[in-house]
C-alpha cells in the first residue's frame, strides 16, 4: 500500500507484477491542499501569510533541502534559516528545528512540542515527510522546492491538510530553475492526485529495472514508451497471462517451455535475482 508510488512501483503495476486498487477520495472532512509556486522575491508576502495563519491559531512547517550551508553553498539551510526566522521574521513566535542529525530524544521532544502546539513554526528537513500527523498544521513552505523530487514533494505536502481547516502549500523557487524542475512544480500546483503525480514522476525519472534493483532510470525498450504505450503494454500483459495459463488449443507445452528457457537465458543473472526475492 502506498500514498505515492515511486516510478518502479507504478511500472510494476503496468508490467503485470502487481495488482492495483485505487483509493482516490480524501478522508471525510478534509479538503484538497491549495498549492502555489512563487519566486524568492515574494518571500516577505509568504512570511506575512504564515504569520496570519499562526495568528488564526494554526501552525506551520518550513522545509529546507539541507541542514547546513556548507553542504551546497547556494542553498538555504535549515539551521541558519531557523535562526533567521526565530530572531528576525517571527521573533514573537516559538520556532522549532528538526533534522536528521538530532539525537532521538531531541527529535521526540521537538515533535511532541509541535503536536502540543507549543511550537508554532517548525523548521525541518525531509525528516518530516512520513509519519507526522499534526491536524492543526495548515501551512507548509518548501524552500528550493525545485530541488526536491515529485514523490518527496507530494509526501511533504501530505503533512498538512490533515484537519478540517483549509491548508496551503507554498513552493518557493530561487535562481534559475531547470525545465524538469518547472514541470515538477507545475504538476504539484495542478494536482493533489498522487497517481497523476506518480505518472509524471515515472515519465521524468524512468521506471528503473524490472529484473533488478534500480528504482529509477530509462528501461532498455527498443521502441516502447511506458506512458505513451500503456494500452499496448496492457495488451501484451494479457497475452503473456494467456500463454502462461496454457497449454491450450492455441499453444503447446513445448512452446511455453521454450519461451521460458529463452527468457531465463536472456535475463540470466537478473532473472535469478528475481527468483531469489
Amino acid at each position: 500500500m502506498t500514498a505515492t508510488p515511486i516510478p518502479r512501483t507504478l511500472a510494476l503495476t503496468l508490467y503485470g507484477d502487481l495488482d492495483l486498487s485505487v483509493l482516490d477520495e480524501l478522508p471525510p472532512g478534509r479538503t484538497p491542499v491549495i498549492t502555489r509556486a512563487v519566486p524568492d522575491e515574494r518571500a516577505p508576502e509568504v512570511w506575512d501569510f504564515v504569520g496570519k495563519q499562526i495568528a488564526a491559531g494554526h501552525q506551520a512547517y518550513v522545509v529546507y533541502p539541507v541542514i547546513e550551508e556548507n553542504e551546497e553553498r547556494e542553498l538555504k539551510a535549515a539551521q541558519q534559516m531557523h535562526r533567521q526566522l526565530r530572531e528576525k521574521i517571527f521573533p514573537n513566535l516559538h520556532v522549532g528545528l528538526l533534522h536528521g542529525r538530532l539525537d532521538a530524544d531531541e527529535k521526540e521532544r521537538v515533535m511532541r512540542e509541535f503536536q502540543q502546539g507549543k511550537i508554532e513554526v517548525l523548521v525541518a528537513t525531509t525528516v518530516i515527510e512520513v509519519g507526522v500527523d499534526v491536524p492543526n498544521a495548515t501551512v507548509m513552505v518548501i524552500e528550493h522546492a525545485d530541488r526536491f523530487g515529485l514523490a518527496q514533494l507530494h509526501q511533504l505536502r501530505g503533512r498538512i491538510g490533515r484537519g478540517a481547516a483549509k491548508s496551503y502549500c507554498v513552493l518557493m523557487r530561487g535562481g534559475k530553475v531547470s525545465e524538469e524542475g518547472e514541470r515538477r512544480l507545475d504538476a504539484m500546483v495542478r494536482s493533489n492526485d498522487g497517481f497523476q503525480i506518480a505518472e509524471l514522476d515515472l515519465e521524468l525519472r524512468g521506471p528503473g529495472e524490472f529484473f533488478g534493483t534500480k528504482q529509477a532510470g530509462i528501461p532498455s525498450f527498443r521502441v516502447a514508451n511506458i506512458i505513451r504505450d500503456r494500452e499496448l503494454l496492457e495488451a501484451a500483459k494479457r497475452e503473456a497471462a494467456f500463454v502462461i495459463s496454457g497449454p491450450n488449443s492455441e499453444i503447446s507445452k513445448e512452446e511455453i517451455d521454450r519461451a521460458l528457457r529463452e527468457m531465463r537465458s536472456r535475463w540470466a543473472l537478473s532473472y535469478g535475482l528475481v527468483e531469489v526475492g
